[in-house]
């Protein structure tokens, strides 16, 4: 394939990594914002000038292989079973997203014929490559370009734009030097950044509604993942559960994380009661539970007289973390998905909802790797008043993977224009305003409860009408234009 010639030395391509991981510390828990864009544009700059593909691969790798370097604390919870996979699944998952990089950019610097054209394909097939991630292979929008910007007043762009049009917004200026004269460009790189950080400042100055009455307490057992599955560990959780839930303190509701405790929902009736007490008020609990032949990782609401609400099964389910494919054939040699607790893996639910619990506004859950997905905000039949993720991070380790999961969260409540509350098991549990500010918030490893009251909703946002589509309209309109102008040559 042509796209795949010119292949530079290895110096050079020594140096595209580099860059990447320059770029890779605009993400948490780094937050250089300025990092990324500037890390970019030398990135695209000389990709354009020949070898579009093997530049973006090389810095693919330093990107994804720093952002998601998380991906090996799941294989040491059992160090001693998995742990020669670790190194294994970093290089394939940092092999995997530079490709995402290097393939678009290598068919879109083909467009055109002069670099400063090709280097505007190239960020165009960047911004239309985070949108793809969101989609293909079941999707994985983690470490998009745009998340550089979460802690700072660009990203109330995205209440607009959403995550992709952050990326947009960075790629729009890693290309200018590439476009422009250095004053120029610098020029006009400054007035887009500061008119959307302006812009952001403005909107974060505007008062939100007053408070909900509704008075929501989030429990952080801090159930450490090699122990949260041992019987005598297990019991000890579910008393650290308990005694938090029932702490002195107003609340109308409780909110336990992902998998709280190690029992079935079936095998849960004479503790109901129990928890029940405990909580004084409607309990949202994270818990798994059978149907048949068929397990689901599920959330379920415990109303005050301890009967069971209809339950909330997570859709979207981690490949090789929560099932298989062709998991009943794997499963006959030993191959079972990675974090499922019960059989070859869980079982998907039919997608977004939204729930209820007495006395309060209804809500739209989100288990854990289903607030990474922009997408899955839509498509209700109603508008909830709030977001709510229950997750178990501490598979994740304490670095970066913990961090980047709660800046999406946060992310998810301005596209959204919805309060977000976060019950995660080891961390970081928060209340998440609806401009995606942080108000009160458990450390990692750390175990407590937050009680506070639940932020009132925004109107609807631009997004959650637009969705990313002037986003990746204007992607593609960029891309046509490099196309046009090899047509009329």
């Amino acid at each position: 394939m042509r796209v795949l010639t010119g292949r530079p030395p290895l110096r050079q391509l020594g140096l595209d990594l580099a860059l990447g991981l320059v770029a890779a510390l605009g993400l948490p828990p780094f937050g250089l914002w300025i990092a990324t864009p500037l890390a970019l544009a030398l990135l695209i700059h000389r990709a354009a000038r020949g070898g579009a593909f093997w530049h973006l691969l090389a810095g693919g790798l330093g990107w994804f292989g720093l952002s998601m370097n998380w991906i090996t604390e799941p294989f040491l919870v059992e160090p001693e079973i998995y742990g020669w996979m670790a190194p294994f699944a970093l290089v394939l998952l940092a092999l995997g997203g530079a490709l995402f990089w290097a393939i678009p950019a290598g068919l879109a610097a083909r467009l055109a014929t002069d670099a400063p054209r090709r280097a505007l394909a190239i960020a165009a097939a960047l911004v239309l490559s985070d949108w793809l991630r969101g989609w293909i292979f079941t999707g994985l929008p983690w470490s998009l370009i745009g998340h550089a910007w979460i802690d700072t007043p660009l990203a109330q762009t995205a209440a607009w734009t959403g995550a992709i049009g952050l990326s947009l917004v960075t790629l729009a200026l890693a290309v200018l030097p590439s476009l422009l004269r250095p004053l120029p460009a610098a020029v006009v790189a400054l007035a887009l950044t500061g008119g959307l950080w302006a812009a952001g400042l403005a909107r974060l100055a505007q008062p939100l509604p007053p408070d909900t009455r509704t008075v929501v307490r989030i429990v952080q057992p801090n159930a450490e993942q090699h122990l949260k599955w041992d019987p005598e560990w297990a019991a000890v959780f579910f008393q650290r559960l308990l005694d938090l839930s029932a702490a002195p303190g107003p609340r109308d509701l409780v909110v336990w994380p992902e998998t709280a405790v190690n029992f079935l929902l079936e095998d849960a009736g004479p503790v109901l009661p129990t928890i029940a007490q405990a909580a004084g008020a409607p309990l949202v609990m994270g818990i798994q539970r059978r149907d048949g032949s068929q397990f689901y990782n599920s959330l379920v609401t415990l109303n005050p007289d301890a009967t069971v609400g209809a339950p909330y099964d997570k859709f979207h389910l981690v490949p090789f973390g929560e099932y298989i494919p062709w998991g009943d054939a794997l499963a006959r040699i030993g191959i079972t998905a990675f974090a499922a607790q019960q059989g070859n893996g869980y079982s998907a639910g039919p997608g977004p909802a939204v729930m209820s619990a007495p006395g309060v506004p209804d809500f739209q859950p989100l288990i854990c790797y289903e607030a990474i997905f922009p997408r899955h905000l839509h498509g209700l039949d109603r508008r909830p008043g709030w977001l709510l993720q229950a997750t178990n991070d501490a598979w994740f380790g304490q670095f970066s993977g913990p961090y980047q999961h709660l800046a999406q969260a946060r992310l998810r409540a301005i596209e959204s224009g919805l309060p977000l509350i976060r019950a995660a098991n080891t961390g970081i549990s928060a209340v998440i305003d609806p401009h995606g500010r942080i108000r009160q918030s458990l450390a990692l490893g750390v175990q407590g409860k937050i009680d506070a009251a639940l932020p009132a909703a925004l109107p609807e946002t631009p997004w959650m009408r637009w969705g990313s589509a002037p986003a990746v309209l204007l992607a593609i309109l960029a891309l046509a234009a490099t196309l046009v102008r090899r047509k009329r040559r």
